[in-house]
């Protein structure tokens, strides 16, 4: 009817038409702008090798670092079970001394001078990725407070230094697991875009754009042996013309020579 659009029917040229333009949209989007030579194909065909050899490596980097992330995190889980009954001796052994000897907390601050236990931190490498390591380093005990409970309660105070030696040793192994794993967490994650960004644009943007080239080198050479083939029926169609004006020539000659021998007088 009058006022509504006339559709485009498909297989049609009109139909095709918006097809092929959007194709060539899509192609020159999804491709590196060069230009089509034997130097830039031979650049491209370099980078999208070294591409895919980045890719496998990068994959098997973030297989590596996730194989160690889920032996750490059952580590992470073995520890904290470790260190939930550890605090919790430790806070018994703390309840009987202070049943024994009372409140020694005072005392233990005012007679301690220097710390027993220190941590150490060095660095792993894991696939790479540098991974903080903490050691809980612990020396002699201090002197100064080897004397108290010497009164009351000195056994019970001599086990709660040993609870809580435990706990601070399962603490500092349960910090560098967590570090550990939030460091491979967030080196997977990095990981991982980068192997999604070469899978999915590099890749294909590079293989598109060696396809090009080659889809332009082959059209040039159909081109240019088209026009040899051409220049080549020129030169032929020329040599025959040359040909027949020569024999023209050579017989228009002849006959105003008058030396026919076949003409009798």
């Amino acid at each position: 009817k009058k006022g509504y659009p006339r559709l485009l029917r498909p297989g049609t040229r009109a139909a095709a038409a918006p097809a092929a333009a959007f194709a060539a949209a899509a192609m020159s989007q999804t491709r590196l702008n060069v230009f089509p030579t034997r130097q830039n194909l031979g650049v491209m065909k370099i980078k999208l090798v070294g591409a895919k050899k980045g890719h496998s490596l990068l994959k098997k980097k973030a297989d590596a670092l996730t194989m160690r992330m889920r032996s750490l995190l059952k580590q992470i889980v073995d520890c904290k079970e470790t260190m939930g009954s550890s605090f919790k001796d430790g806070m018994f052994a703390l309840a009987e001394v202070k049943y024994t000897a009372g409140d020694i907390k005072p005392t233990v601050i005012e007679n301690a001078t220097t710390s027993t236990t220190k941590v150490g931190l060095t660095v792993d490498n894991v696939a790479g990725v540098k991974v903080p390591v903490f050691t809980a380093e612990t020396s002699s005990y201090d002197t100064s407070t080897a004397l108290i409970g010497m009164a009351k309660g000195g056994q019970q105070i001599v086990k709660a230094r040993e609870a809580f030696a435990i706990a601070v040793e399962v603490l500092v192994k349960l910090a560098t697991l967590q570090t550990s794993f939030t460091t491979l967490d967030e080196a997977v994650k990095v990981t991982n875009r980068r192997v999604n960004a070469l899978d999915c644009v590099v890749v294909p943007r590079l293989t598109a754009t060696v396809a090009y080239i080659n889809t332009e080198l082959d059209e040039l050479e159909r081109e240019e042996f088209f026009r040899l083939k051409r220049s080549q029926n020129k030169k032929k169609a020329l040599l025959a013309k040359k040909k027949i004006a020569e024999k023209e020539a050579a017989e228009a000659a002849t006959l105003l020579s008058g030396k026919d021998a076949d003409v009798i007088f």
